[in-house]
């Protein structure tokens, strides 16, 4: 069974890979716009708790870098976010969550943040100045702007609100009460090893919200979504000094039943225990003003067929399923079967070479408060201008800080310092300090190891070839950086949900490096766009079982733009 799953993982990625040459099926499709899914997921009927909504300036990147830890060779220091149960012996500023604390981590990685209108030449600007059209900023990366992430609280006894299950409604920054009493347990039941929190946020996926734009296309890309978010989740944590645990490992049909979701439209993807400052004392009220009744009785925590009360709204008429979405779906939802040893053996493995020694990261760009990063963070669709160029510099320190956070999931069975299951590539276009040509990034060191010359015909001409899409000039970007993984050796050390976590990884990674380059005002887009099987060959990874998943443009803004962005 393991391995008939695997295959039909290997399948749907093989064609993922190839897309740019054998098309995916359906052949031909067209969105209809006219009947999308809503952006903002809402339950009518369900009682709102409103949550604070005064956004705090938190640490900024650079201490979030540079916190103590072990110096590498050029003597800057890194260290990763707090972690839980003392699984590193690293000790949290404070004593848990709290009401503000999450609503801080909610608004600032998936919340709207602002109305953004900008002069580009992406497919559908002339659409953006209809607020019908309207982009509505969002600290987290996500692709297409299709944010298909679907965040749910379940609150236990020492949570500061009524227990229940509640979903975050990130168009209006509330939750909304959709079943009161503890059904914690429910949650427990699903996870791979013995958990004492009594509540978790769950990271759903809806899968229409992303299918409806990209068809069988989607599970990759909302995979790496789900990442992304994890990725903003741990920076808020560390800043925010809270133990912060994301688990992938665990059996989502308890979950999915208790949020009465059909597993193949929408699934929980990750799990995260979340531990309260404080027990409130016995009898404590609501603290929140509702709006709304609710007059049902809590369920017994017991009864294994409870689910939640209200459905939510779906603005499409005709909700489509994609048979290689729910092909990969169900078979990368089969349980885990971590191998520690495997999961050491599935790093990228070490290169060869004289190094190129990049510069020391400059720190002082990294000198911004994360909450400011977050809000401004954006993707750069067709803005990249240039002279002056890139530096080495700048590249060096968005490296750096991309490969500094935690690797994956500190799941059961994990070894607590596994090694990253992903490597940074460098593209090098026009970046001044540094010679045109392909380059893998070697965190330990912070240098460059020379993976293959500038193509005949020039960096920009061999980029614009391998790119299938048009909103982007790569004679203007200064690097593409490519995230890789091993994604054979990423099934063996997990089994078939080792593409979920191999994707999380690799999201995480992209919005670490979109906050790098947001700190120091460097453009950044993120696109899979490219054809995988030429940038591999580039690279020289032909003959391995290593392969380029996601791509990242960097490059500089115009000075003078017509931008509006009206903060909320």
């Amino acid at each position: 069974m393991q391995q008939e799953a695997r295959d039909v993982v290997r399948d749907y990625t093989e064609a993922v890979f190839r897309r740019a040459r054998t098309p995916m099926e359906p052949l031909n499709f067209e969105v209809d716009w006219v009947d999308q899914p809503s952006r903002h997921t809402a339950y009518p009927g369900a009682p709102r708790v409103p949550l604070p909504a005064d956004l705090p300036e938190l640490a900024t990147l650079r201490d979030l870098f540079t916190r103590a830890g072990p110096p590498v060779a050029d003597g800057f220091t890194r260290a990763g976010p707090p972690v839980a149960d003392g699984a590193t012996g690293e000790e949290p500023t404070s004593t848990g969550w709290s009401l503000a604390r999450l609503a801080t981590l909610l608004r600032l990685s998936y919340g709207v943040l602002d109305r953004r209108m900008t002069v580009n030449w992406n497919q559908d600007v002339a659409k953006r100045a209809h607020f019908e059209h309207a982009v509505w900023g969002r600290g987290t990366a996500s692709g297409g702007g299709m944010y298909p992430v679907e965040l749910y609280l379940v609150a236990g006894a020492s949570a500061p609100l009524l227990p229940g299950v509640y979903h975050y409604d990130t168009g209006r920054h509330v939750l909304q009460r959709l079943l009161l009493g503890d059904v914690s347990g429910t949650v427990r039941a699903g996870l791979a090893a013995t958990e004492d929190a009594d509540s978790f946020l769950l990271a759903s996926i809806k899968f229409w919200k992303n299918s409806f734009k990209y068809n069988s296309f989607c599970y990759h890309v909302v995979t790496q979504d789900l990442g992304a978010l994890l990725g903003s989740w741990e920076l808020l944590a560390s800043a925010l000094g809270v133990p912060l645990r994301r688990l992938l490992c665990f059996d989502p049909a308890p979950v999915d039943r208790l949020l009465g979701f059909d597993s193949d439209q929408q699934s929980v993807f990750a799990v995260v225990p979340v531990r309260w400052a404080t027990d409130p004392p016995p009898g404590t009220p609501d603290p929140a003003a509702n709006v709304g009744t609710d007059p049902v009785a809590a369920p017994a925590p017991s009864a294994v067929d409870v689910q939640v009360r209200y459905a939510a709204h779906e603005r499409s008429r005709r909700v489509r399923q994609f048979p290689a979405v729910t092909a990969a779906h169900r078979a990368a939802a089969a349980p885990a079967v971590i191998a520690p040893q495997a999961v050491s053996d599935a790093a990228p493995r070490e290169m060869p070479g004289a190094a190129v020694t990049l510069p020391a990261p400059l720190l002082d760009r990294l000198d911004r408060p994360l909450s400011a990063v977050l809000a401004t963070r954006s993707s750069s669709f067709g803005r990249f201008r240039r002279p002056p160029e890139l530096t080495a510099a700048e590249l060096g320190t968005t490296l750096a800080f991309a490969t500094a956070g935690r690797h994956h999931p500190a799941d059961a069975g994990l070894p607590v310092n596994a090694p990253a299951l992903t490597r940074l590539w460098v593209f090098a276009n026009h970046l001044d300090g540094l010679a045109a040509g392909g380059y893998a990034y070697c965190p330990r060191r912070h240098a460059l190891l020379p993976a293959g010359p500038e193509p005949e015909g020039g960096m920009s001409a061999f980029l614009q070839q391998q790119y299938f899409l048009t909103n982007y000039t790569m004679g203007q970007v200064g690097a593409v950086l490519a995230i890789s993984g091993r994604l054979d050796a990423v099934l063996d050390a997990y089994g078939p949900r080792g593409y979920r976590i191999l994707n999380a990884e690799i999201g995480a990674v992209a919005q670490r490096a979109y906050c790098a380059a947001t700190a120091q005002r460097v453009g950044c887009g993120a696109v899979l766009g490219f054809d995988n099987v030429s940038m591999d060959t580039a690279l020289g990874l032909d003959g391995t079982d290593e392969r380029t998943v996601l791509f990242l443009l960097l490059g500089r803004h115009p000075d003078a733009t017509a931008d509006l962005a009206y903060r909320l």
